[in-house]
């Protein structure tokens, strides 16, 4: 039966169909008036045709009556444009329809927002109307990425011998570091579900299961604030996990996926080739001053507290005497910059609530500012050493205690390379961090925590943990990052019951906590359970870095805005009274 709409899309039309009759059905994209002839762009997901109709035909009428986003069905013949009229940004560009019939399938009203324009609007009103805002171009072409990138994850981890399995949506709740969404339960009044903040548990219950390679592509829930590379609420991850897998084994299986997936849908820049680098947690925080470093940055940081130890630069010297740490990033050509520059970088510091950006610059090799006169050339040659410094260089530091002087030397690090233009924007840099601490201390209790994921095994299994400083042990864990992103955390788990009772209660928890939290997995492994280990790389993070857009919205189709409200379908919203009896649930 022959579709009664259309015998082609919007974006089939080419010179070999000229002559045919054709029906064609979508949005007035654009109409112009020429003097006599009316032209009109139809626009459907597939691309654009142009429509053309004599302005004393009786169906311009219809088209001139017509709003824009209005839905037409039009009908008539495929002829070639004249050569002067050949659009080749368009793959129709070399012919158009002459109109002989026009339907109005849905009149639009006045729109609230343009369609036809990618120009900047308000995020509240794209957000209201996000199905107008997802019939621009740039909005649609972000989704079929995200669909496209979706089902090559899901070739790729089927060709590595995964299975795809479903997971629980409604569970029960656990403390994994964010706030769970509740849902409460009408047949068990007073008891409450929670959505998964990752299908983590679950997972590793098929590996008890005899699953040998799971995959899915999980929806996860976590209530906790907006961010630009985090959607509030629900995002979506690769979550896969491997039984009798190491480390390495986690990392050869998931390499050739996201290598395949970002060279697919690249736009022609590089992906670096498996196997990726593997960088320490440790070496990355004294090198890049971040557990997530941007590699495509060519500046890096070195520890130069030898060279400021009972210096005359007492403003560093006295906070080293107390313990502290100074950072150093040198900068290529920098001595040849202005006073201003470094003079913008001291205010950009303070703007960080540091005391400033100390910095020396070397002309012709002599170390020159305020810091310099103050250093003996005993420490001035430490300093050389240790830095690798050269004639027109410049250096800048960072002091204070070890973790906050890191932390400060990746931002500066990074704000240097961006106003130094430094950062190369052609290439898909990936590395792996590994080696992260099992445990650290709660900034907030002074106790010994979780430092990342309370499941993952430690280095060294029971034997460290009943024999070395918490603090020093290490854990089979480790992040992936692209370009200064974090994809994803992963881990070696600890499916040895003795082990994890023995974590937990270095952090604090004691049997019966465990028990009841995670007396699932805890049975599980008490009947058999491989080593396991895996990662979940997010959906959306991975759709953002492809699209390059800063914004995790503009790669959702239908996101919150920032306070967690969905402006198009009013949620979250009040339930009538009767409702929330019936949940045995009362507001207060």
């Amino acid at each position: 039966m022959t579709n009664p709409f259309r015998s082609h899309t919007c974006g089939d039309l080419r010179r070999a169909d000229i002559g045919t009759h054709v029906t064609l059905s979508g949005w007035l994209h654009r109409k112009r008036d020429h003097g006599g002839v009316v032209f009109i762009d139809l626009r459907d997901q597939h691309g654009l045709t142009q429509c053309v109709i004599e302005d004393t035909d009786a169906m311009a009428a219809t088209i001139a009556s017509s709003h824009l986003e209005s839905v037409l069905r039009i009908e008539g013949e495929v002829t070639e444009r004249i050569d002067d009229t050949i659009n080749t940004e368009l793959a129709t560009g070399e012919v158009e329809v002459r109109i002989k019939q026009v339907t109005v399938l849905s009149p639009a009203g006045h729109l609230p927002m343009p369609v036809n324009v990618d120009a900047d609007y308000p995020e509240e009103i794209r957000l209201k109307y996000r199905f107008l805002d997802l019939r621009r171009p740039a909005m649609l072409q972000n989704i079929l990425l995200r669909t496209g990138v979706i089902r090559a994850l899901r070739e790729g981890m089927q060709g590595q011998g995964f299975t795809e399995i479903q997971t629980p949506i409604l569970t029960a709740s656990s403390p994994e570091g964010a706030r769970d969404f509740l849902v409460p339960s009408r047949q068990h009044p007073g008891k409450f579900y929670a959505l998964p903040q990752a299908p983590q548990q679950f997972k590793q219950l098929l590996m008890a299961g005899g699953i040998d390679k799971y995959f899915q592509i999980a929806p996860c829930f976590r209530d906790e604030d907006a961010r630009r590379d985090r959607s509030p609420g629900e995002f979506y991850q690769l979550d896969f996990e491997m039984a009798f897998a190491t480390q390495e084994d986690v990392f050869n299986a998931i390499e050739p996926v996201l290598h395949e997936v970002f060279t697919r849908f690249t736009n022609g820049k590089t992906v670096t080739p498996y196997p990726f680098q593997r960088i320490s947690f440790a070496d990355a925080m004294l090198t890049y001053g971040s557990d997530k470093p941007d590699l495509r940055n060519p500046l890096r940081i070195v520890d130069v507290t030898a060279a400021f130890a009972d210096s005359g630069f007492k403003a560093f010297a006295n906070q080293v005497a107390h313990g502290a740490v100074v950072r150093a990033i040198r900068i290529p050509n920098g001595g040849k910059q202005t006073r201003a520059f470094f003079d913008k970088m001291n205010e950009w510091a303070r703007g960080t609530g540091a005391a400033g950006l100390g910095y020396i610059q070397y002309r012709e090799g002599t170390p020159v500012g305020p810091i310099a006169k103050h250093l003996s050339d005993d420490h001035r040659a430490i300093l050389k050493q240790v830095t690798n410094i050269e004639d027109d260089d410049a250096l800048c530091f960072a002091c204070g205690p070890d973790q906050q002087a890191a932390l400060f030397a990746g931002q500066a690090r990074t704000e240097l390379a961006e106003r130094l233009e430094l950062i190369t924007d052609d290439i898909f840099h990936f590395c792996w961090i590994v080696d992260f601490p099992m445990f650290e201390t709660n900034a907030t209790t002074g106790k010994v925590d979780f430092s990342h994921n309370p499941f993952s095994m430690p280095q060294g299994g029971i034997e460290a943990l009943n024999t070395q400083n918490p603090l020093d042990i290490k854990a089979w864990q480790y992040d992936i990052v692209c370009n200064g992103v974090e994809l994803s955390s992963g881990a070696i788990r600890n499916h040895e019951p003795a082990t994890m009772v023995r974590a937990f209660a270095i952090a604090g928890y004691d049997a019966e906590t465990l028990e009841r939290e995670f007396g699932g997995m805890l049975a599980a492994f008490r009947l058999g359970t491989p080593p396991h280990g895996g990662s979940a790389p997010g959906v959306d993070r991975m759709v953002m870095l492809l699209a390059d857009t800063p914004n995790i919205r503009e790669v959702t189709a239908f996101p919150m805005n920032q306070t967690a409200q969905d402006l198009l379908m009013g949620a979250p919203s009040e339930i009538p009274a009767a409702t929330l009896k019936e949940l045995g649930i009362k507001i207060l």
